[in-house]
């Protein structure tokens, strides 16, 4: 929720360690949440900014690349259209270098055939080099780099790798793992500290200076926390490393994603007119018996658009032919074409995935604003726009604690001694475990707290040679 919090003059000291007549453990834990979440806010609040800026930027490119790149990707509606055979070899007519590693039909009317390369020179490895074809004539309207499943061209591109590891490779994905570990904590303790507040500490109206920017910081973090928890736990799916354990846990319980075989079929025909490369192939890269009577098959297998047509990796694979459709309702049918028979030999269909695969397909689409289109662009944008006000409020709030001269103090230590063992020691176990599936999450906590503990000493230490 925020990311810089501080106190009010009467939150700051920790509170005496309860009597009997006390409400439960709640009282001796909120100075602990309340030292987590400011800590972790004031040290986490950079990468979440970026985050949060990143996001917001990567959200409205999906408009932008629509007006930025119509030129490409829209044509005026024909009559009919070619078979996709002739629109590869149009394609390949003008830009005959590298490999066709993929081929997306006209998806609705009006729209360009891509023909995706790959192995093109200037082309980072990692991306493919898009080549538009207007499908009713045949025009190649241009080519653009595009990267991911999503069809994403360079503006989004670019948008994309930095919100994701600020264009630094696979370390650079560090920070947004930071991030997503950390933010369902700050959001979380947010929610604590403000719902156990009082009543009157909670308006905003008639208040003024601290009171008021704690007062909007509170309400807009308690209204998108909700937003904030699931992209925590969506980004967090295809992270680094907490990702490598969630894909762990959904092997071990038999929710992977299933993929279709490519594999081509059986008999003495199998692998025959099934190239290796497209030095055997037709001018239009096209391999066995070619892109028409393999879409057709597919079409007769009920997938319709949008489709992807992946050629044979080499003799012994066949076509794949898959819905790529993100947004709702979700087409993510497949299928396995024969190049030497034009059967279809493998089908999956999305109705069969296991629902744990189902959920983070939809999670990760949510997530990245394809799910509903504008209406999920639109939300993302907001809450994007609402972690940068939390952020710039909870920095704001810890100036106003030094009265305008300089940062307050921090929250006052000391705060888990006055935990009863029989919640600390559930909560530090349940934290250890925790920390290992997110180490981004525990390594940092765990680091914290031995920096807690030695200046702890070290301020002991002083206090004692003082009072010699």
């Amino acid at each position: 929720m925020s990311t810089a919090p501080s106190t009010t003059a009467h939150e700051a000291p920790p509170p005496a360690i309860p009597g009997p007549g006390s409400r439960g453990p709640w009282v001796p834990l909120r100075p602990l949440v309340l030292r987590l979440h400011f800590y972790a806010g004031v040290l986490v609040a950079p990468f979440l900014l970026v985050a949060a800026l990143t996001g917001f930027l990567y959200a409205g490119a999906f408009p932008a690349e629509r007006l930025l790149y119509a030129h490409e990707t829209t044509v005026a509606v024909g009559d009919s259209e070619l078979p996709v055979s002739e629109q590869v070899a149009a394609a390949r007519k003008a830009h005959p270098e590298g490999t066709v590693t993929a081929v997306r039909p006209s998806p609705e009317d009006g729209a360009t055939t891509r023909v995706l390369l790959s192995g093109v020179e200037g082309v980072d490895a990692t991306h493919s080099l898009a080549v538009f074809v207007n499908p009713y004539t045949g025009e190649v309207r241009g080519a653009l780099e595009q990267y991911g499943s999503t069809g994403a061209l360079p503006l989004r591109t670019w948008i994309d790798e930095f919100h994701r590891d600020l264009r630094l490779g696979e370390n650079g994905r560090l920070y947004s793992e930071l991030a997503a570990s950390w933010l369902w904590v700050i959001a979380g303790g947010g929610v604590v500290l403000w719902l156990s507040r009082r009543r009157a500490l909670r308006k905003v109206r008639g208040t003024g200076g601290r009171r008021r920017t704690l007062g909007l910081h509170g309400t807009v973090g308690l209204w998108t926390a909700a937003g904030f928890f699931f992209l925590s736990a969506t980004g967090l799916t295809w992270s680094q490393y907490a990702g490598a354990h969630i894909d762990e846990l959904r092997t071990s319980l038999g929710q992977s994603t299933p993929a279709v075989s490519a594999a081509a079929g059986g008999g003495e025909h199998a692998g025959h007119g099934a190239a290796g490369g497209e030095d055997d192939a037709a001018p239009g890269g096209e391999h066995g018996v070619g892109l028409d009577r393999v879409l057709a098959a597919a079409r007769a297998e009920g997938l319709d658009d949008p489709v992807e047509i992946v050629p044979p990796a080499d003799a012994a694979s066949a076509y794949v032919v898959r819905q790529v459709q993100r947004s709702w309702p979700t087409k993510q049918d497949a299928v396995a074409v024969d190049p030497a028979t034009g059967e279809v030999t493998d089908v999956v269909r999305f109705d069969d995935f296991p629902v744990l695969a189902k959920l983070t397909r939809w999670g990760i689409d949510l997530h990245t604003g394809i799910l509903f289109g504008l209406v999920n662009q639109i939300a993302l944008m907001l809450l994007a726009l609402s972690l940068i006000l939390l952020i710039v409020w909870g920095y704001r709030m810890w100036w106003q604690r030094g009265r305008g001269s300089g940062f307050g103090r921090p929250i006052p230590r000391g705060a888990w001694a006055q935990v009863p063992p029989y919640v600390l020691v559930p909560l530090m176990a349940g934290t250890a475990v925790l920390g290992y599936f997110v180490p981004l999450l525990g390594i940092p906590l765990a680091g914290f707290l031995v920096v807690d503990v030695v200046l702890g000493e070290i301020v002991h230490r002083r206090g004692r040679r003082a009072t010699v």
